[in-house]
């Protein structure tokens, strides 16, 4: 395979959701390489984030376009094909796309797509080798599966909620959709895993993923914990609840985060700050001692790195390989170097215009990943994807 073709390239991908977990999932295997046709709702004017701003890019008039920034998130990497899945001539067309392509992905609610015959048991008896992938709130078993799924139902419902915010506050929410984005994370695995099965036996599959099941299952230390004592964890900010120090500390111009790990590291610490006799106080001696004494260990802390400021605190702690960094807004985040040597922001050449667009993370040696699409305004490859011979060909 040459260098320049992803290591999906050739895989055709149907492309059926919206909001944001289906589409994470299939912006990935775009990035990839594979072919993805994005289905969309004339009705509506297709997927609902096109509608989700400001802000959104204009053209070189002013003019509003429909690709608002959160559409943007999810949506390279595909073409956009306009088709009504209500009418019967909509429906043979999805039947006729799916009977092509390797990869079915849909959101609608369980049972949503029987009435049009497109359910993975109507459409795998005639496509036995289909990999249907079905993204949901709550799954498509359960007492719940009914239900809608919204990314903070799902934050609320799996928990993280109740871990997320001052220890005083309320429970709160991740600052992004990360239980959409996690789902399209596990959906993307679930599929490679049954695209691999199909290759080997020739028989595809349904894959069945949802918010609130992922959301559980990145609850990782902190739900352990819970398994383990029976205890049920507690908020505590930006505290770490098995390191301690492992926090975010006020400067006197900014904040820091230390990320202590061991003993010797919390000794260079201590040294670093003029705290010399905290590492020998019994309270303070091990990590399961400063995590009894953490309220403690905090008052002397807190006090001393606010006397200082952040590009001290941050050069004089790495200059003693003690984990430490800054707190960034985002531009300062996309002002780095480290986010340009990674290639981290990209920009694409759109319909209305340039945009600029979060890079994909994963770096390859030999397939790496495309950029060939930037995120297409609505139905704008309805026309050339439905006249060609192969509406996946690229």
């Amino acid at each position: 395979m040459a260098a320049s073709e992803g290591p999906l390239k050739g895989v055709k991908v149907l492309d059926l959701t919206r909001i944001l977990a289906g589409p994470t999932c299939t912006q990935l295997l775009g990035d990839l390489g594979a072919s993805v046709i994005k289905i969309e709702n004339p009705a509506t004017g297709g997927d609902d984030t096109r509608q989700w701003g400001p802000p959104y890019v204009r053209d070189a008039d002013g003019n509003r376009s429909d690709l608002s920034a959160y559409f943007m998130a999810a949506n390279r990497n595909k073409r956009s094909v306009a088709v009504d899945i209500a009418s019967p001539e909509g429906q043979a067309t999805i039947r006729a796309l799916a009977a092509q392509a390797d990869i079915l992905v849909e959101n609608f609610k369980p049972g949503g797509l029987s009435k049009y015959g497109l359910d993975y048991e109507t459409l795998s008896r005639d496509l036995p080798q289909l990999v249907y992938c079905s993204v949901s709130g709550y799954g498509q078993t359960g007492p719940n599966a009914s239900k809608p799924g919204y990314d903070l139902m799902a934050q609320g419902y799996g928990g993280i909620m109740s871990l997320t915010g001052e220890p005083d506050g309320a429970p709160m929410k991740v600052g992004v959709g990360v239980a959409d984005v996690m789902c399209g994370m596990y959906a993307a695995v679930g599929i490679l895993a049954a695209l691999r099965h199909r290759d080997l036996t020739g028989d595809g599959q349904q894959i069945d993923v949802s918010l609130v099941d992922t959301q559980v299952a990145w609850l990782i230390n902190e739900g352990v914990n819970y398994l383990t004592s029976g205890q049920v964890p507690q908020r505590r900010g930006n505290g770490h609840p098995n390191i301690v120090p492992y926090d975010v500390y006020q400067t006197s111009d900014g904040h820091v985060i230390l990320a202590v790990g061991n003993d010797s590291q919390f000794r260079r610490l201590c040294g670093f700050l003029g705290l010399d006799e905290v590492p020998g106080d019994p309270r303070f001696t091990t990590n399961p001692a400063r995590l009894e004494n953490r309220d403690a260990l905090n008052a002397m802390l807190r006090p001393a790195l606010q006397a200082r400021q952040m590009r001290d605190v941050i050069a004089g702690l790495e200059a003693l390989k003690v984990p430490v960094g800054p707190v960034q807004t985002l531009d300062q985040v996309f002002d780095t170097d480290q986010v340009a040597a990674r290639q981290m922001q990209i920009s694409m050449q759109a319909a209305p215009g340039q945009v600029q667009l979060i890079g994909n993370p994963l770096k390859f040696t030999r397939t790496p990943v495309t950029y060939r699409h930037a995120p297409p305004t609505f139905g704008a490859d309805t026309e050339t994807v439905l006249s060609a011979e192969d509406p996946f060909e690229e």
